[in-house]
């Protein structure tokens, strides 16, 4: 199929893949009164009294807004806020799909950090919940911690966190299947912007080992020229013996290779040159080395971002799961132990005994998956103390 022809010509059709339900009665006068005027003062009242009353009184409990400025659209980059919008209702549509969550799109004009922070800030109240999707980095760094520091909900960055979480829970299940301790690992990435450094962030607080990003220059080191504010800081806690050089040079010897950049940058004889390689080539819709060409140099596990070979990395896992359970007990923020309760319940999703090579992540499509990761989530929220329930 000529996916592109075909999506074009559905998206004419369609005319927009989401739209506003009504969950009420509205048939007669007394119907009115009471969805509407007059009946509709009291419980307009009773959040006066106690705003938490909020989230029982209107749909705010289930309520998520998907926020983009267009900067970093899928694999187009910056194409603008409103061209960002069929990718921007595509999320909300799976929200809705895999996880019963509302979500509407807002696609702001602006790439300016204060502004999508103030507009973001200013409407909070309306919203249980707030995916930043596909703000480029640095900005995004800044836009999410910010919002974070004067939101009283869940901020949560897909590209980042979502990214990261399916690594972890694929990274645990690769590891079991080539008999792997989590620990002293070395691990490489491939791609230093919001979802290569998100990824080495919670591969480090789960202690898979020693984590070492590169980017276009190679290997990244602490005191390094031109760092970003999120390379510098992840720099001070990766790549411990300070290795310098490409990412040829850093991959002799690596247990893991996780690209989040782009195509044919890994060859075979650099996959040859680790150790009883894992190799996650995320890369879209080409990935940094050809699965086949991964195997036959050597990788024992391989996973890639596309749904036409094994081991899909897909976020749709992760984010519907992850707000269903941030919804269900009301957090006030999504936080590590959230984060790694969803990488574990993913990977936990497969019994030991049906691990292989080419089965070590649920199918993106199975709808349990977002179930047992939303009850892991709401469990984890209460344990650390963000529950509001």
């Amino acid at each position: 199929m000529d996916y592109a022809k075909e999506s074009l010509k559905l998206h004419y059709q369609w005319n927009g893949k989401i739209e506003i339900g009504c969950r009420v009665p509205l048939e007669t006068r007394d119907d009115l009164s009471l969805a509407y005027t007059p009946g509709v003062a009291q419980p307009c009242l009773e959040i006066q009294k106690d705003v938490r009353k909020s989230y029982e009184l209107t749909r705010r409990s289930n309520l998520v807004a998907v926020v983009t400025d267009g900067s970093a659209v899928l694999g187009l980059g910056d194409i603008g806020p409103e061209a960002g919008m069929p990718v921007m209702e595509g999320k909300c549509a799976l929200f809705k799909a895999f996880g019963n969550v509302d979500a509407v799109p807002l696609c702001i004009r602006s790439k300016d950090t204060d502004d999508i922070v103030n507009t973001v800030r200013l409407i909070a109240g309306s919203f249980g919940g707030i995916n930043l999707e596909d703000i480029a980095a640095p900005r995004c760094f800044e836009v999410e911690k910010r919002l974070k520091e004067c939101c009283d909900i869940p901020i949560f960055h897909d590209d980042q966190h979502g990214t990261a979480i399916v690594v972890a829970a694929a990274l645990i299940n690769a590891f079991k299947v080539t008999g792997r301790k989590q620990g002293n690992a070395k691990i490489v990435i491939n791609g230093a912007g919001a979802a290569g450094i998100a990824i080495g962030n919670l591969l480090l607080d789960m202690k898979f080992g020693n984590v070492i990003l590169c980017d276009l220059n190679g290997a990244i080191c602490r005191g390094d020229d031109n760092l970003t504010s999120g390379q510098a800081a992840i720099s001070l806690r990766s790549n411990l013996e300070q290795e310098r050089g490409s990412l040829a040079d850093v991959l002799r010897g690596a247990d893991v290779f996780i690209g989040v950049s782009r195509p044919n940058l890994v060859t075979e004889d650099m996959v040859s040159s680790m150790n009883q390689p894992i190799v996650f080539a995320m890369a879209n819709p080409t990935p940094e080395i050809m699965p086949d060409a991964a195997l036959s140099a050597g990788a024992a596990v391989v996973g890639t971002g596309r749904s036409d070979f094994p081991n899909q990395i897909n976020n749709v896992l992760v984010f519907p799961g992850v707000f269903r359970g941030a919804l269900d007990a009301r957090a006030s923020d999504i936080n590590e132990e959230m984060k790694i309760a969803a990488a574990t319940a993913i990977a936990s999703y497969i019994p030991d005994d049906k691990l292989k090579p080419d089965y070590i992540i649920p199918s993106a499509l199975d709808r349990k998956v977002p179930a047992a990761v939303a009850k892991a989530v709401a469990e984890a929220a209460v344990k650390s103390g963000v529950s509001r329930i």
